[in-house]
């Protein structure tokens, strides 16, 4: 079965600023080692969907190099990951949404000749065996069929809603936050939430999109506009996502799905990384997140001094890192990030290059790339005057943005 995936990859991430400051948002690090594109892309790789179209847009140069360095696939074989920038084919002007992306560059459609078309988000921490979504949309007849994630029926009101027929398949609804939701036919407490993974009939998208790049009144989501078309002919179906089985998952985080749309849903998802029985579980080896990796060492820890100790608790610590006699709990390290002496970094997140001085305390904080934080600064220990120099997040996670200079 000849199968094209389209990965949306060209939001601006403006609710992760500042850390889409610099980069679109699904080029953004998780978990030390990664970025969130890596995880979609784990997903169609691992179901050996390898024609991989990836469109971008805002701030794409660092998201092109990580896919061109790291996703190489067979030419030999017509595997590709591909990313296609926004090329104005119909006149100079940017994608105005999902279905726009897609009806820009419907050459590449044209050109793979697929039977069906996946078109998945690039932002989403989770795993998902595409190939079992792909066998009930073709077992159906489906125009289309939307993944979906059960949740809370509290929490309608903070997700795109799926209601259905009483069989609870085919969809007879699709509605953005609704106040008003009903529960499912099977647990009236619970609502399909949509995870923004589609997967297509080709011609009926082909035809869908041509109509709606037409209407004036559109706004060119795929989600708010393309799907409810096929709802209304009756040909629209839902995918539960919990039916779906991914090879060596655990019952803990068997259907574990994240959407970072925010600051503090970021710093929560790398913090479920860190426990001791992790509730989203990167050493799967039968489903593996795949990365690019720089040629770096193993990580150090040195000094056994009084309390000049190097020492990792309950965190992740990636190639590169240096913790020379300080110490880090509940955290990520990223790649090349150094720790002096005395210093304390707690339930934080460090990116790549970043330095802690002698005596620094870090705590409940996001730090990007290459930043300097001075011997004996103080962050996270006073939310108002980091409030002055700082983002900080709702929940109270402060944010330094990257190669941002830091005072004591």
């Amino acid at each position: 079965m000849r199968v094209l995936a389209i990965v949306l990859a060209g939001g601006a991430g403006k609710r992760l600023m500042p850390l889409t400051a610099d980069r679109a948002k699904p080029a953004v690090p998780f978990g030390g080692v990664y970025r969130l594109i890596d995880f979609v892309l784990s997903n169609l790789a691992n179901a050996h969907f390898l024609r991989i179209v990836v469109l971008t847009q805002y701030k794409n140069h660092s998201l092109d190099r990580h896919i061109s360095r790291t996703w190489r696939l067979s030419a030999m074989l017509g595997n590709y990951v591909t990313p296609v920038p926004a090329q104005q084919r119909l006149g100079p002007r940017w994608f105005a949404g999902s279905a726009d992306a897609i009806f820009q560059n419907l050459n590449l459609i044209y050109d793979e000749r697929p039977e069906h078309v996946l078109v998945f988000g690039a932002d989403h921490i989770y795993r998902m065996d595409p190939r079992q979504m792909l066998d009930q949309h073709v077992a159906t007849g489906a125009d289309v069929t939307v993944a979906a994630i059960r949740q809370p029926l509290s929490l309608a009101d903070q997700f795109g809603v799926i209601e259905t027929d009483p069989t609870g398949r085919r969809i007879t609804s699709f509605r953005e936050k609704p106040t008003n939701a009903t529960g499912l036919p099977d647990a009236p407490d619970q609502i399909f939430a949509s995870m923004g993974n589609y997967i297509f009939r080709t011609q009926a998208l082909i035809e869908a999109l041509r109509e709606d790049a037409v209407n004036p009144d559109s706004r060119h989501d795929i989600g708010g506009d393309i799907i409810p078309m096929f709802v209304k002919s009756g040909t629209a179906y839902v995918y539960d996502f919990a039916t779906n089985v991914v090879p060596g998952a655990t019952e803990r985080d068997r259907g574990y799905w994240r959407d970072v749309g925010t600051l503090d849903a970021y710093y929560e998802a790398n913090m479920d990384l860190v426990s001791v029985h992790p509730v989203f579980n990167l050493y799967n080896d039968e489903w593996p997140i795949y990365t690019g990796h720089d040629p770096l060492p193993p990580a150090k820890f040195v000094h056994n001094e009084g309390d000049r100790i190097g020492r990792a608790l309950d965190s992740l610590v990636s190639p590169g890192v240096i913790v020379s006699g300080g110490m880090a709990v509940r955290s990520i390290l990223s790649p090349r990030v150094v720790l002096h002496s005395q210093s304390l970094v707690e339930d934080s997140v460090l990116m790549d290059s970043v330095t802690v001085g002698r005596g620094a305390i870090v705590r409940r904080a996001i730090i990007d790339k290459n930043v300097v934080v001075p011997d004996g600064a103080r962050i996270g220990l006073d939310l108002e005057y980091d409030r002055q120099r700082f983002t900080v997040t709702a929940n109270g996670i402060v944010v330094i943005g990257k190669n941002e200079i830091i005072d004591r």
